[in-house]
């Protein structure tokens, strides 16, 4: 994975970050944070899955339950909706189309309780996002048009993709914790379901 760490820090630099990567490279990272994420969920139960973690920074912001922390299927659907609708709009951007609006769709989390069900989101979110990709120009325009929502920082379709890829990646350490957690629960309660 690409080290995100100097764009997170300041992000009038994502356009030139972007810059030097290709299509190629696009589709090893969606390969790369995908895997990643089911590397993540490699042992998980579907206890897990549903495992309500502790989260002291937790914070919804389109709820009333502010301290609700995420599931381990609400993570993967937040991060996968979000790397298909960056990938969405650089595919416009790419096309020459200065995108105004937002083009996102995200699965219901509370529809995703199974091990199962995380995995084939993940696919899903896999071959959608190839596939967006694969629809992009031979000569991608180079406009910088879209303003990154609510903020100063222009970007062009390289950037906007990559924006995706580096907010999903900042979830992994979240499953990872989510993970802790519920095999230390599970150990508590004397070791039931361990895998």
């Amino acid at each position: 994975m690409l080290d995100f760490s100097s764009v997170r820090e300041d992000p009038m630099t994502w356009p030139g970050f972007a810059r030097h990567l290709g299509h190629h490279d696009f589709h090893v990272l969606i390969d790369e944070v995908i895997d990643a994420q089911l590397a993540a969920i490699r042992a998980t139960t579907d206890a897990d899955v549903v495992f309500q973690p502790h989260d002291p920074h937790a914070k919804e912001l389109f709820s009333s339950d502010t301290d609700a922390a995420w599931t381990l299927g609400h993570v993967i659907v937040h991060a996968t909706a979000s790397s298909e609708e960056a990938a969405a709009v650089a595919l416009d951007l790419a096309r020459g189309v200065n995108v105004q609006w937002r083009s996102r769709y995200e699965t219901p989390w509370g529809t995703v309780t199974t091990v199962a069900g995380c995995r084939q989101r993940l696919e899903e979110s896999r071959r959608m996002r190839h596939g967006l990709l694969s629809a992009w120009p031979d000569s991608p325009s180079a406009e910088q048009w879209r303003h990154y929502y609510y903020t100063d920082v222009v970007v062009d379709c390289y950037a906007r993709f990559l924006m995706g890829i580096s907010h999903e990646e900042g979830h992994l350490e979240q499953l990872r914790e989510i993970m802790r957690q519920a095999k230390a629960a599970k150990a508590a309660k004397g070791g039931e379901g361990i895998t």
